[in-house]
């Protein structure tokens, strides 16, 4: 293979531009030419040769970028890619342009025009970049950890106005398929409770009691932290939670959604290290043939999934995590 194509496709997560740089830096060590694809898949669906959508990198074309959250190859949905049409037409456009194989950097919905692509004939390898966490084949996605340090840093300085007037601050995190963000900042903010859409048990009136319980152990302010796909799936908002805690507890309550904050920013050590080893790791795949694959991290170690095998597994939150948050937020 000597001509490969990288794109980010989906929501940006901080950590891209680090992949980005190892895939490019890679390939080129291995005497592969190195094309960009400009706003995911878009870039595919433009037929015209050699357009402003796709250009080539060179070493230096991603120097200075690691540091730097979001893209620098631009990300966006395209509807336009789900038929089989679209496809073809982004296979059309690697013809054109002598791309033989993609890197997908994105989220499972990336993943899924990593796999038609592949089955088109041009072998893709995806690289799993969500501040979600929720890619089930994966036990770390790149942009998690920034993400989450963003969240319990702003969730800190919350708590201390919520100190200061002996108040409720009920947050809500991203992640609507996932509670990941909200499992572990609860943790590290010392949430006096924790509400995701995968555990039935930690209900608004849960947390509730929470407050009540703690409350009369001398408690006079709370954190409630809650993932916006807990919102979702009782078709609920933050403002109404708070207001259901002031009313049942006297507890003066306000609510802040932190929302698209938490996806930008400079990507932490992990996030920039991660991303540049499944950069590496997704090089030497397509340097050995191979395709219709995607990365993930298991116990630190890299490993590799068919892309179908990895859309049909399954993803659950540690329970231990809420044992322990359950335990320590007296």
């Amino acid at each position: 293979m000597k001509t490969i194509g990288i794109l980010t496709s989906g929501g940006d997560a901080p950590g891209m531009n680090a992949a980005i740089r190892a895939v490019t830096r890679t390939a080129l060590q291995k005497g592969m030419t190195v094309k960009g694809i400009y706003k995911g898949f878009n870039g595919l669906v433009k037929p015209t040769k050699d357009s402003e959508s796709i250009k080539s990198l060179e070493i230096r074309s991603v120097s200075d970028i690691m540091q730097k959250g979001g893209t620098m190859l631009f990300t966006a949905r395209c509807p336009e890619f789900v038929p089989i049409e679209g496809v073809r037409k982004g296979v059309q456009t690697c013809k054109e342009n002598g791309i033989e194989g993609v890197v997908v950097i994105g989220g499972d919905g990336s993943f899924r025009g990593a796999r038609d692509l592949s089955n088109e004939g041009v072998p893709c390898i995806a690289i799993p970049a969500t501040i979600d966490n929720d890619i089930p084949s994966t036990g770390y996605t790149i942009g998690f950890d920034t993400a989450l340090n963003t969240a319990m840093e702003l969730i800190d300085k919350l708590r201390d106005t919520a100190q200061s007037h002996d108040r409720c601050s009920v947050v809500e995190v991203m992640g609507r398929r996932a509670g990941d963000i909200a499992l572990h900042t609860g943790i590290a903010c010392g949430a006096t409770s924790i509400l995701t859409a995968e555990n039935d048990s930690y209900t608004v009136e849960h947390a509730i009691n929470r407050i009540k319980s703690t409350k009369t152990g001398g408690k006079h302010h709370f954190i409630i932290v809650v993932s916006e796909g807990f919102t979702a799936a009782r078709h609920i908002d933050a403002n109404m939670i708070a207001k259901q805690i002031q009313d049942d507890t006297g507890v003066e309550s306000r609510a802040t959604i932190l929302g698209h904050v938490q996806r930008g920013g400079t990507p932490t050590l992990r996030d920039r290290v991660v991303a540049s080893r499944f950069g590496y790791r997704a090089v030497e795949l397509l340097s050995e043939s191979k395709g219709n694959m995607v990365v993930g991290l298991n116990r630190n170690s890299i490993v590799e999934y068919e892309i179908n095998e990895a859309l049909e597994m399954k993803k659950n939150l540690d329970e231990e995590l809420y044992k322990i948050a359950e335990t320590i937020s007296f």
